[in-house]
């Protein structure tokens, strides 16, 4: 018994020394970031940026894996139950961690409770874009139109719940219309259909939405953002055009298995700012259209407080109106 009881004692104390010691020590061999989509599309990029820049400030390699499928779920769940050793690492955003808690019924994860919040990043709002040929030049122009014509007008999307979808479910909620949805299988063929007519307007991604634009295919009416957008800085914002509180954007951040070591966070946290504070990496970044989030909104406690408002405004949007869960 005695001998069982040392045993035990022992076993305790490795745990103790070793425990701290590894977070100290982190990281020690490559580290994995799970992208939860396709190679290619905007955050993929984004990740990849950042994980050059972020390996070379930690000493490792870090490994992007993009692990896609059911809405980037398949990928966030997937880290959600790795070990919490600060080896694994996710890029969420706001479709794995908001939409996701109001779009299924039984979604693969708690986006609050499952995750360890680490930083969030960059955030990408959304451009209100129309068919060139729809008699509006600005916002209060298409509201006025599109309350008068509703019935026999549509809007396009990547997808139910996407990010494209949801923003102008904000939009047609503040507007006070009812204007059928039509969804596609990504935002390149919406788009293509916005150029030729087929449908009439869509909130797009800031990067492909001001290029089409600035190419004269659509024409932007507005960015659903607090304030004006450096790629479009003629565009005014939904607020200047008199709508207020439809500001969408949908934003990046870090995040480690539920249970990973305050030290481990902490260190990558560090990392992650001074990656964003890189003026190459800013400068990249930026081009793509997206904005990086200050300093005081990079930090884990800022994550953690955010998420929950976050899940809490998307869930009140679908539930208002009338999405079913899948």
């Amino acid at each position: 018994m005695q001998f069982q009881r040392l045993i035990a004692v022992a076993v305790g104390a490795l745990f103790a020394y070793c425990g701290p010691g590894r977070a100290q020590d982190w990281p020690t061999r490559p580290i994995t970031l799970v992208v939860p989509f396709a190679p290619g599309g905007g955050i993929d990029v984004s990740a990849r940026i950042q994980a050059q820049k972020i390996g070379e400030l930690l000493g490792q390699s870090i490994v992007v894996d993009n692990m896609g499928g059911a809405a980037g779920m398949t990928g966030a769940a997937h880290v959600a139950k790795s070990a919490p050793d600060g080896y694994t690492l996710l890029m969420g955003n706001s479709g794995t961690h908001a939409f996701s808690q109001a779009l299924y019924k039984k979604p693969l994860y708690n986006s609050i409770t499952d995750f360890t919040p680490v930083a969030l990043v960059t955030e990408s709002p959304r451009i209100l874009i129309v068919r060139k040929d729809l008699p509006v030049s600005n916002l209060r122009e298409f509201i006025v139109y599109v309350q008068a014509h509703q019935a026999n007008m549509q809007f396009g999307s990547a997808g139910v719940g996407s990010g494209t979808h949801l923003p102008c479910v904000l939009l047609n909620m503040a507007m006070d219309v009812h204007v059928t949805h039509v969804p596609y299988r990504g935002e390149g063929p919406a788009q293509q259909d916005l150029i030729a007519g087929r449908i009439d307007y869509m909130c797009s991604t800031i990067q492909t939405g001001a290029n089409l634009a600035n190419q004269g295919e659509v024409k932007a009416i507005a960015v659903m953002s607090p304030h004006r957008v450096d790629i479009v800085p003629k565009v005014p914002t939904t607020s200047e055009g008199g709508l207020q509180g439809v500001e969408a954007s949908v934003w990046d951040a870090y995040f480690l298995p539920p249970g990973a070591p305050p030290a481990i966070v902490h260190k990558l946290d560090k990392a992650i700012g001074a990656t964003l504070d890189d003026p190459a990496v800013h400068k990249r970044l930026t081009d793509l259209g997206l904005e990086i989030v200050p300093p005081d909104r990079r930090t884990p406690e800022y994550l953690a407080k955010f998420l929950p408002e976050e899940v809490a405004r998307w869930t009140k949007v679908v539930k208002a109106a009338g999405i079913n869960p899948l």
